[in-house]
């Protein structure tokens, strides 16, 4: 294929993954932010093979490793009786996967730097409204209808509430979901936790608290952990309105190990709120633009894949477009690469979220007494760790990549 101009729309880990990975086969290609200062949102989040597996493609896996935390298994208990509802562990596989959890901070951080070291241009500060494609070219537009850019092809890597996919041919029908969390981010260096797990407590399906443990933003900083909690969005304000420490006052009475995380939290600004949204935008692309991330594709997050996914949207597109003859055969190649990947986990992610949060009790007494014994019967606990892991089914041939050997990576990056 003939060298492209690309305009990628957003600076957050997939649009600056794909940046470096168009750039590196010889694309000419520029970011759009909205932000004055690219930056990272959100609180921690956990890296599967998956993810790690492109991090590596792209020369950046001891950059991450460096800042992340291992996680070697999730383990959820009922916060009433202290039963064992969720015990995934990464060893159930051969090959010695792991989990890494990450502040965003970090992973934001590690891409961005790659991206400026290559001198890949930034254009900050610009809010973009639609595309329009003109004589097989696609031009972005800003809220007043001035024009930004130029573009044999434009990606859109601006997220689940991109404006780009919602003014676009393909816009997807978007469910809101109901259920959401408040997240935080705080110190746990000296404080009893359980280094090498997500670990998380419920009553039923209605309250699920977490701690997961992410090691550091930036380098010579304390480890630091993720807080989270979960509730319906619709109630975050009346929770918010009852006050901070009744709030805290609650938590404390399901898991008393977390005072010394909540002590941290002394105002409600500490707390981010998330709201998830189901999507699927198909195909994932149209007239001169292309969908990656979570403007093509949004569910819940109890599968923590989203980051994971996003960057398999990355190598996937790259491969695609550096094996065709044509953009329009590229653009179809990387549809028909991550389709059933991507829909394996939507779905799954959809079938899993009333197990963990949903008003449902019945689920939850399924969850605990059937669900969690036949968890731990053979192969029951490899399919969960493949689940987890995203590897069900194969994410990486069709995206040009070849999963990493995991032992020997745990020893070099050790």
């Amino acid at each position: 294929m003939k060298r492209l101009d690309i305009g990628i729309a957003g600076a957050g880990p997939a649009g600056l993954a794909t940046a470096l990975f168009l750039a590196r086969v010889g694309h000419r290609v520029e970011l759009i932010e909205r932000f004055d200062q690219p930056s990272p949102v959100g609180s921690g989040l956990l890296m599967q093979p998956t993810g790690l597996t492109v991090l590596d493609a792209l020369g950046l896996s001891p950059a991450i490793h460096a800042l992340g935390n291992r996680i070697d298994r999730l383990h959820g208990a009922d916060a009433r009786s202290g039963r064992t509802v969720l015990d995934v562990r990464y060893d159930a596989l051969s090959g010695g996967r792991y989990g890494l959890a990450v502040h965003r901070a970090a992973l934001f951080s590690v891409l961005h730097d790659a991206v400026v070291a290559e001198g890949l241009p930034i254009r900050t500060g610009i809010t973009l409204a639609k595309a329009e494609t003109r004589q097989a070219r696609t031009a972005l537009h800003d809220p007043d209808g001035e024009i930004v850019g130029d573009y044999d092809l434009v990606i859109d890597a601006t997220g689940a509430r991109s404006q780009l996919v919602a003014a676009s041919i393909v816009s997807p029908h978007v469910r809101e979901l109901p259920w959401g969390a408040f997240w935080a981010t705080l110190d746990c260096d000296g404080i009893a936790h359980d280094a090498r797990a997500l670990a998380q407590r419920y009553d039923a399906a209605k309250v699920m608290i977490g701690v997961l443990p992410v090691g550091r933003a930036h380098a010579g900083e304390g480890r630091k952990a993720a807080f989270f909690w979960s509730l319906k969005t619709a109630e975050a304000e009346a929770v918010k309105q009852a006050g901070l420490e009744r709030w805290k006052a609650g938590i404390r009475g399901y898991w008393p190990e977390t005072a010394p995380f909540l002590d941290q939290i002394t105002d409600w600004d500490q707390l981010t709120p998330a709201r998830y949204a189901h999507r699927t935008t198909l195909p994932p692309y149209a007239d001169g633009i292309v969908f990656i991330g979570d403007s093509a594709h949004s569910t819940s997050p109890q599968l923590g894949q989203g980051a994971n996914m996003a960057l398999l949207d990355a190598a996937a597109l790259a491969h695609a477009l550096s094996s065709a003859a044509s953009l329009e055969e590229g653009l179809a190649a990387y549809a028909a690469a991550r389709r059933n990947h991507v829909r394996l986990f939507q779905l799954l992610s959809y079938v899993f979220t009333p197990f963990y949060q949903s008003d449902s009790q019945a689920i939850a007494w399924l969850r605990d007494r059937l669900v969690a014994t036949v968890a731990k019967i053979p192969p029951a606990p490899q399919i969960l760790a493949a689940i987890v892991s995203g590897t069900l089914s194969d994410p990486f041939a069709r995206a040009g990549l070849e999963e990493c050997r995991w032992r020997e990576k745990a020893l070099r990056e050790a």
